[in-house]
């Protein structure tokens, strides 16, 4: 569409901008909003088109995915829902009597599980192929003894978990090659932006961020690097904010990656306290020097960092090594948080980069073993009143990219007939889908043109928020503008 003028548009109040009665016009030019008003003149030279009285809000972004494993995911296995170990081995021995060769499923989580996934248990079904299982918060896997091999991994009884998963994981396609070729990935990123998606962080482990791909992309892309990639980044003289050399302006430098500690279903998020079930209080995955260390070098080269934090204690190392070294960024995922911890973040001015979708699916395991702390789970209430800036995401693959389901989560704080998980941490929906839209409040002149047109109100009033959460999770979207050019149209 590139320069044109939206007549009859009706602005979704947000913040940031003067509030608007009834429908109005919005002019484009030179991939920016440039002016919002009743009956505006058309400029000489440009399309004018009719937005029929839809709703306008800014582009949807997406703070987390890992892109690879978000395309290969649908080419796997889904195990999700899986109920036990037991049910895992059934499932893997009915996929390989119709399809015998290698395998690679994702989805199970074993927080709840009474039983421990084996090796063994694993070769009784598939002793002479390699199969190899992703967890679903992607923090461990479990194989078989053939897929030990292949990896190039020791023995064992249980399964991979943490930094050496992490590094086994780069060496996936010696199992089974996953499709990431800038065609599959454009698909995934077509479909993103059919859901009003018009940026990402893209926080995939491996990739080395001058040679991302697809060089096409129809939305806006922020490239992580983690530590192994560190090195190369800054030769590069890549600074967070950059264009990748060789890409379109859409595709710029992100944030350093860090994973600092582990996840909850594992039991390797590091906490304070030990989890009510014994199996420990999780571990670091580097020493605070390490972790300090990193972040001081990002930010000397100009590189933002993320840093992964679920539990409380990787929460509070995580505060300490931003406040000694003045890095800036974002915390990742913010899961169990104290009050304390949360007043850091505001005065560090650190953004809560938090994947409301997730506490759908981890409500009953941290009631399972962290009972005790269940009610600073999730704590987006706290985070926003005490002046945190809010990214919301999804984790995608361990969440679906999804802004919507995303939005509703926070919203609705459960994904079945239950009462709201915790109400007082919820968030309204303008407050929800505030923290969706890059920081950039209602649309307003001088902001670039990422824009959404939708077919339905979003902050419509409802009976109850779970009526909310289901208009909310079916939202109809008409229109996303990238930079001024269509990405998706319905219309």
């Amino acid at each position: 569409m590139a320069d044109f003028v939206l007549r009859n548009a009706r602005i979704v109040e947000l913040g940031r901008g003067p509030g608007w009665a009834g429908p109005v016009d919005v002019v484009v030019e030179q991939d920016v909003v440039q002016n919002i008003g009743h009956e505006l003149e058309k400029p000489l030279g440009i399309e004018e088109y009719d937005a029929d009285g839809r709703w306008l809000i800014p582009g949807l972004w997406d703070h987390h995915v890992h892109l690879a494993q978000w395309t290969a995911v649908g080419q796997r296995l889904d195990l999700a829902g899986s109920e036990s170990p037991e049910h895992v081995v059934a499932r893997v021995r009915d996929h390989l009597a119709g399809r015998p060769g290698p395998l690679v499923g994702y989805g199970h989580r074993l927080g709840t599980w009474r039983s421990a996934p084996t090796v063994a248990a694993l070769d009784d079904v598939a002793p002479d192929v390699p199969v190899v299982l992703i967890a679903g918060d992607a923090h461990h896997a479990w194989l078989n003894t053939r897929a030990l091999e292949r990896l190039g991994l020791p023995p064992r009884e249980g399964v991979v978990a943490e930094n050496e998963w992490y590094d086994a994981y780069t060496r996936i396609e010696a199992v089974l090659e996953p499709d990431v070729s800038p065609t599959a990935y454009r698909r995934t990123l077509d479909r993103a932006a059919a859901l009003g998606i018009t940026g990402i962080v893209d926080l995939e482990r491996g990739q080395t961020p001058a040679d991302w791909e697809p060089r096409d992309s129809p939305i806006r892309v922020r490239v992580a690097t983690y530590a192994d990639g560190l090195d190369a980044t800054i030769r590069a003289g890549l600074r967070t904010g950059d264009r990748l050399p060789g890409s379109p302006e859409l595709v710029t430098m992100g944030p350093l990656k860090i994973i600092s500690d582990g996840s909850l279903n594992t039991r390797t998020a590091w906490c304070c306290e030990e989890y009510a079930d014994g199996s420990g209080a999780g571990a670091p995955n580097q020493t605070s020097a390490e972790l300090a260390g990193l972040l001081e070098r990002a930010h000397n080269h100009g590189l933002e960092v993320a840093t992964h934090a679920i539990g409380d204690l990787a929460l509070g190392e995580a505060l300490t090594a931003y406040d000694v070294t003045g890095a800036a960024g974002s915390i990742e995922h913010a899961q169990l948080v104290t009050r304390d911890a949360v007043k850091a973040m505001a005065r560090l001015e650190l953004r809560a980069s938090m994947q409301p979708a997730h506490l759908l699916d981890d409500r009953d395991v941290t009631e399972l073993i962290w009972p005790d702390r269940a009610e600073r789970c999730f704590a987006f209430r706290w985070m926003l009143d005490a002046g945190v800036t809010l990214a919301f995401g999804s984790d995608a693959p361990v969440s679906p990219l999804d802004p919507w389901l995303a939005i509703a989560a926070a919203v609705h704080r459960s994904a079945d007939d239950r009462p709201p998980w915790h109400p007082e941490q919820a968030l309204t929906a303008r407050e929800a889908l505030a923290a969706s839209v890059d920081h950039r409040g209602s649309v307003h002149a001088g902001m670039p043109a990422d824009l959404v047109l939708l077919d339905a109100d979003p902050l419509v009033e409802h009976d109850d928020t779970a009526d909310a959460a289901r208009a909310l999770r079916s939202m109809p979207v008409a229109l996303t503008l990238v930079a001024g050019e269509t990405a998706y149209s319905a219309l």
